[in-house]
Formats: structure tokens, sequence, C-alpha cells
């Protein structure tokens, strides 16, 4: 299972962090155990049982998107629903002549893929969203492009030749003042993924990948949303609407003097807020207990959950955080926009939830020393707040 702890690991932790994200790629030949994290069956199992409408589902090739009606047709029932219906035979020809196949936002449809993504999330501290590419041929089914997100890349069956060519222009975004200029020259690394090897990859670096090793490769791509300086103004312009100089209407008519001193009034309420030196630390706090995160349904139960040790429940709002509160004998929980104050015997059972894994009310209880029915109500109002979900229903 790829959970937080693993990705770390896999990685290489602090190091990691500190040394080669955001500043360059790297490869972990062999690192994961990937053989059941997402397999062909899977693949199957999704296009054959889910309606996947592009860009969900596409193929591409040669940097194109294959028009739909070459592997689909529009299909309607009876209530006038129509949607477009995977022709098997057809997508075989296309992948066979090849294209390549990309299926979007696997974590919301495949648990172990959900949870991996999940866990890279708790790690990085963003949003993670996996995407399925399967490929068949040397042909290149994207040509040689750049992402505007980081990806860690993960090889689940079969290799794929990944030629890599670093930036042309520093830190490119999706909304950017100018696209960066095609590189020249030969690759700078040129790498060829196995079974089990992970790369990682900075947004803007440009790349061209091709399965040209004879056998058809499978891997998943997860992208982690970028997060740059202009995300932190924005930010830091919510956290001043508090103040009077940034309420106040723009002087368009007024005197020049008179518009020079609202410019210097909203200059120092800016530039104080931004001499704070762990700006950092609560621009970050914020967006992680603010994340909406993964929010799920606990049916059948919708106006409480009875006391039964069997109930199995799991976070989710990944990036959710503890505080104790000295001297108040309190904890509070943040995540998914609310902070709740609980008696600090409840930390146990809050800190444990904050792991990440499926949990029963009866270990929750145990952990804590509490009975499971008081366990039960405290786990009932983080599921009314949508930071935590029954996964596991007892019945």
């Amino acid at each position: 299972m790829l959970d937080a702890a693993s990705w770390a690991g896999r990685l290489g932790g602090d190091t990691f962090l500190a040394q080669t994200y955001h500043r360059s790629y790297a490869h972990f030949p062999g690192a994961t155990d990937v053989a059941s994290l997402f397999t062909w069956d899977d693949l199957n199992r999704i296009i054959a049982t889910q309606r996947l409408e592009p860009p969900r589902l596409r193929l591409s090739a040669d940097g194109e998107t294959v028009p739909l009606h070459r592997y689909a047709v529009p299909t309607t029932n009876r209530r006038a629903v129509t949607w477009s219906r995977i022709q098997p035979a057809e997508l075989h020809t296309q992948l066979k002549e090849g294209a390549s196949l990309v299926l979007d936002a696997v974590e919301k449809i495949h648990p172990a893929v959900g949870v991996a993504a999940e866990g890279l999330e708790r790690f990085l501290g963003t949003s993670v969203q996996a995407n399925a590419y399967a490929s068949w041929t040397e042909r290149e089914g994207f040509g040689l492009h750049w992402d505007d997100h980081d990806v860690v890349v993960v090889q689940l069956h079969g290799s794929k030749r990944w030629r890599l060519y670093g930036v042309t222009r520093q830190a490119p975004t999706f909304r950017d003042v100018e696209s960066p200029e095609q590189p020249e020259g030969d690759p700078v690394a040129d790498i060829v993924l196995a079974a089990g090897d992970v790369l990682y990859l900075p947004r803007g670096w440009w790349h061209a990948v091709t399965a040209d090793q004879g056998s058809e490769s499978l891997h998943l791509t997860f992208g982690m949303v970028p997060h740059t300086g202009a995300d932190l103004v924005l930010w830091v312009v919510d956290q001043l609407r508090a103040t009077l100089p940034l309420r106040t209407d723009i002087p368009r008519f007024a005197t020049l003097p008179e518009q020079s001193d609202f410019l210097a009034a909203v200059r120092r309420e800016v530039l104080d807020f931004l001499a704070d030196p762990r700006l950092i630390e609560r621009w970050a706090e914020s967006g992680d207990t603010t994340d909406l995160g993964h929010a799920a349904p606990s049916l059948p139960y919708v106006g409480g959950l009875p006391a039964m040790s069997e109930i199995t429940v799991r976070l989710t709002a990944p990036r959710a955080r503890v505080t104790v509160n000295d001297g108040h004998s309190t904890v509070t929980f943040s995540a998914a926009g609310t902070a709740w104050d609980f008696a600090e015997s409840a930390g146990p059972v809050l800190h444990t939830l904050l792991i990440g894994q499926p949990t029963t009310l009866g270990d929750l209880a145990s952990a804590a020393g509490l009975e499971v029915k008081d366990v039960a109500d405290l786990v009932w109002v983080l599921i009314e707040g949508q930071a935590l979900a029954v996964v596991g229903t007892g019945l």
C-alpha cells in the first residue's frame, strides 16, 4: 500500500523534499512493488462498466486527440440519455496502430489508486490526481511536451522510454504571459522505466515518451497541483480584506496626492503582512485545513452512529491538523474548512484518525480509554463536517 510513509520511503523523505522537489528529475529504479496497484484487468473493467466521456477517457497519437467516433458510438437509452459506448474492436485497432490510451482521475474510481494518491497528498501537502496511460508501440502519443504540474510516474507493467530535455522557461504556469520555446539538441536524460520504477519530473520539463521496448506498457502518473508565488499573493489579499485600506474604494477620480496616499496605505498593509517570517507556514496551515478533501457519504447512517465497535471510519480530509491547546485542556481538530474543539481526552482518537487508515470505533475507543458510544458521538460530529466517512458499516 502506498501511504504517506511508503511514498516518503520510496522518494527519499526529507532529502527529496529539500534537494529534488521542484528542482530536478529523479529516477528510482525498482523502488515500488506495484503488481496489484492497478492492473490490465482493472482497466478493462473500468472501460466496460463506466460511462467515460472525453477527456476522462481519450486516445492520443502524435500529439493529437483521436476523434471519438473512431472507437465509440453514441448510445441513447429509453429516457433519452446519450453517452458514448466504447467499441472494443475499434478501440483495439486504434491502439494497435499506435494511439495511447489515457484514463483521467483513476483515484476517483479505483480504491487502491485512491489510497496511493491520498498518501502522496499527505507527504507533499497538495492535491493529487492519478491518470493511467497505456501504449503498445514506439509511436509517441503526445509528442514532445511539458506539463504545468509536477508528476510522479509509477511504471506498472512493461516498460517505457522517457527522453527528458530540461526546461526552456523557468517554472512555466498554466496561466502564463508567454509559452516556453521548444528545446534543441539531445535529451539531458534517456531513461527506460521498467515495472516497479518510479520517476519524478518537475513542471516545465520537456519530455517525449514512447513504448519502444517491444511490449505493451501501463503506467500511472500522479500529478500534483502547483502552488506559486501568485497563489500566495492571492491568499494574502484574502487575509487583508479585513483591513480598511483594502476595503476602501479605489480613488479613481481623486487628486494625484489622494491617490498616492491610498496606494501608500495599501502598500503598508501588504508589506507588513509579508514581513511575517512564518507567513508560508500560516499559508500552508490555512490551505491544509480548508481543503475539502474527498468527502464521501456514510450511508446507511444519516442521523448518527450507533455504538457498534465494528463500524469502520476513515478521514476524508488528508491534510487535517490537530492542535493541543496548552493550558485549556482541549484539542482543536481542523479540517475541511471547520475547526472543532474537543476535550483533551479526545486527543488519542483524533491523532489516530489523522494517520488516515480505516479504523473501527472499537479500536478508537480502546486507544483513548473511552466508551464506544462517546467515540461514535465524536466521530459523527466530524462526519457531519465532511471530514470523515464510514467505510465499513458493520452491517
